[in-house]
């Protein structure tokens, strides 16, 4: 018997076929590696430094404590001091994202009040890197905050005002042991209203001359001419360009003539608030600017220095 005989023209088609495939993948391959033709994802933007935050009421040292809230050392029971230094917790559904802790401590002159909140911003915006992100919600923080316009006193001198000073002391401060953070206040540590800073008394307190701003190096740079709001030129609310990336201060005394000044600063993707805020006991005193500045600066500076160790 015989073999079948091959059909060349079976061959030829599946020859014709086999190319044809073949110079399909060659021509898609080709069009693929073209110029303009190839689509590459653009790189996600870099995370935060920070994934974590601070224990908010372990945050601030017992001795700062002791500076910024006076009646925590006339308090005789131990426990009730202990309680005092320990504070109290803000609630947050999110801890990895957002924590605070709030004191409050009654004196023999005044009640004063301490708040410091801690927020690690994050972009879910691959684009947009979670440091830019927390530098669009500090804007926002400073736009809602409406500082004024820096006067010429504080434009001549760089427009810090008295910084340089509480700067410094902030750093000498920082190489204190807790029990020895009280001594970061020194400045205006007598308690004593400056007489510049009580410009909204009646006009029987008007009186008063710069010389009791005694802080050491202020006498130069603390413009003491009151603004209408009975704060000195220099201690107005203004930026900080000396604390982290970037802050701001502002001080805010209310017709109860309760004191607030609020410091709030970036370092990278974490906004720190600190609001420090202070009632007297009697009517007719009013809450130091440059004293409660210097110490809400203090403690910022202290804070800031912590997320870099």
């Amino acid at each position: 018997m015989q073999p079948k005989a091959y059909v060349p023209g079976v061959a030829v088609l599946l020859t014709a076929l086999l190319a044809g495939c073949t110079g399909s993948d060659e021509s898609g391959s080709s069009d693929d590696n073209r110029p303009g033709t190839t689509s590459t994802a653009a790189p996600a933007a870099p995370p935060g430094r920070y994934r974590t935050l601070p224990e908010p009421c372990g945050a601030v040292s017992h001795g700062s404590l002791d500076a910024l809230l006076p009646g925590i050392k006339q308090l005789r029971d131990e426990e009730q001091r202990e309680t005092a230094y320990g504070g109290e917790a803000t609630q947050t559904f999110d801890t990895d994202r957002r924590v605070g802790c709030r004191w409050k401590v009654e004196s023999t002159v005044a009640t004063d009040h301490l708040f410091v909140d801690f927020e690690r911003v994050v972009s879910y915006d691959s684009a947009v890197s979670d440091d830019d992100k927390a530098a669009e919600v500090y804007a926002a923080k400073l736009a809602a905050a409406d500082l004024p316009e820096p006067s010429a006193a504080e434009s001549d001198s760089g427009g810090s005002g008295d910084s340089g000073d509480s700067k410094t002391d902030s750093e000498k401060d920082g190489k204190k042991a807790d029990g020895e953070d009280g001594g970061a206040d020194e400045a205006g540590a007598s308690g004593e209203p400056k007489p510049s800073e009580s410009a909204t008394e009646p006009a029987s307190n008007s009186s008063g001359s710069s010389d009791s701003v005694d802080s050491p190096g202020s006498s130069d740079s603390v413009d003491s001419s009151p603004s209408a709001s009975g704060t000195p030129a220099a201690l107005q609310p203004r930026t900080l360009d000396d604390l982290s990336n970037e802050g701001f201060l502002n001080d805010v005394l209310s017709t109860a003539r309760q004191r607030t000044v609020t410091v709030v600063f970036r370092t990278s993707n974490v906004i720190v608030t600190i609001e420090y805020a202070e009632q007297p006991t009697s009517a007719a005193q009013v809450p130091d600017s440059k004293e409660m500045q210097d110490r809400a600066r203090n403690l910022a500076a202290r804070l800031a220095e912590s997320f870099d160790e």
